[in-house]
């Protein structure tokens, strides 16, 4: 069939169409399309939405409203998370074509038997279409329009009767349908939309059991995300001491980020700071306050790490073939190694980074914090974070990533829940309002936050 409707610049999206854009469950999302024909029909237009779930597709339809230069655009709600099928249809609006023209010649005082004619044959075909309890409606409107016992006057006002407009608003003929390819719109709980996050660190409190004693103060506070920096086993290799210096004494605990010790690595507990049931019990006291406990995710390593034993193809080496340690000249980090992403066995590395997260989302944790995403291959996100929500759709990913703006949009367009947004380099109240507006209402509002 000859597809005379164009359907263009559809939104929300992300830049390069790969990735689906965001909302979230109760968000009101602007869905807007530009949607034009050759010559002067009227159109109708509506949005479609439904969970991308298998089997028959529960489709939950909104008009969409003309806002001006060839511009639709409607307002929807989505309840349930995870991804969605988002469709925009569109048709020529045979009979709100058919009134206006019908409208228009009588007005002009013009012959309109032919019109109404038309309008009879129209209305008959609708009928079908329309939903049960308006079908008479409009069957009973095709006689009147048809009755040619009675006056034109009498005719005409059958076929122009808003009611009947009304009841036809809406209302295709399956063939004029054009409708755009499905694509997917991610959709959160409402806490990737907004959160105020409290940060911890945990031994301060006497390890996990002392934390939740501190929950209730936490929460009273206004704070709906209890952030823990990483919890696990510290290295003793290269342990740094006070102010990051390579002097530490028996009694420095070392970064916490230098992840790995004899205990174990990403997955095991730090035993000063309790154990898995008392992260638990930890868990389960912040959802009693209404919060939820968030952890840092950290893809580095120390030299005591196990991985650095069990799978030394994992890391950088030199040419000595000693493992690298990291480095963002001028500082140095010798007491973490960085995991070489393209390595030989990327495969087997990626996978047990997933397995980390898989771990603490068993044991009831859903946000995770980042750390310096940007300094990762992209390919490892677009993967990592999808295959985390393929079965656990509500796990959020906070992007710790103070870099450049395109990077930043970058990360959160491949799967990335929030960002942390700084104005570094921004000063004046101008920059200040470009870029808040630009957040709020430019292209990466559709799927960075």
């Amino acid at each position: 069939m000859l597809q005379r409707i164009v359907i263009d610049d559809i939104r929300p999206r992300t830049p390069s169409g790969e990735h689906p854009p965001k909302t979230s469950v109760g968000e009101r999302t602007l869905v807007s399309a530009d949607i034009f024909k050759d010559g002067h029909d009227v159109l109708a237009a509506r949005v479609r939405v439904a969970p991308r779930a298998k089997g028959r597709p529960r489709w939950a339809a909104t008009p969409l409203v003309p806002v001006g230069n060839d511009r639709w655009e409607a307002a929807v709600t989505i309840d349930a998370v995870g991804p969605h099928q988002l469709v925009i249809d569109a048709w020529q609006d045979r009979f709100a074509t058919w009134r206006r023209d019908l409208q228009t010649k009588a007005g002009a005082r013009q012959d309109v038997g032919t019109e109404l004619v038309e309008g009879v044959a129209l209305l008959q075909r609708l009928v079908p279409h329309v939903p049960q309890v308006r079908r008479a409606m409009v069957a009973d409107a095709a006689e009147s329009v048809a009755n040619g016992t009675c006056s034109l006057e009498v005719r005409l006002n059958a076929g122009l009767d808003d009611a009947l407009a009304a009841a036809l608003a809406g209302v295709a003929l399956p063939d004029d349908v054009v409708s755009s390819p499905p694509q997917v719109l991610w959709v959160d709980r409402q806490r990737a939309r907004f959160s105020s996050w409290y940060e911890l660190f945990p031994r301060s409190e006497g390890g996990f059991t002392g934390t939740a004693k501190r929950l209730r103060a936490v929460a009273e506070m206004g704070f709906d995300v209890l952030y823990l920096p990483p919890i696990h086993p510290i290295g003793r290799a290269f342990r740094k001491g006070p102010n990051n210096t390579l002097s530490a004494g028996p009694d420095d605990i070392g970064s916490p980020w230098a992840i790995g010790g004899p205990e174990g690595g990403h997955t095991e507990i730090h035993p000063d700071l309790g154990t898995i049931e008392d992260l638990r019990d930890l868990v389960a006291e912040a959802r009693a306050h209404g919060m939820e406990v968030a952890l840092d995710y950290a893809l580095q390593c120390s030299p005591d790490h196990p991985w650095v034993r069990d799978h030394p193809e994992w890391f950088h080496h030199r040419p000595d073939g000693t493992i690298k340690y990291a480095e963002n000249p001028p500082k140095r980090y010798q007491d973490i190694y960085n995991v070489d992403f393209a390595c030989a066995d990327w495969r087997g590395l990626w996978q047990a980074l997933a397995d980390v997260v898989r771990t603490w989302v068993e044991r009831g944790v859903r946000v995770f914090r980042v750390d310096n995403p940007h300094t990762k291959p992209l390919a490892f996100w677009e993967w990592v974070i999808p295959e985390v929500q393929k079965t656990h759709p509500d796990t959020l990913f906070l992007a710790e990533a103070f870099t450049r703006p395109k990077m930043m949009a970058k990360l959160a367009e491949v799967g990335f829940s929030q960002g942390y947004t700084y104005f570094t380099w921004r000063n004046t109240r101008d920059e200040f309002v470009e870029y808040l507006t630009e957040l709020i209402q430019g292209p990466t509002a559709d799927y960075m936050r």
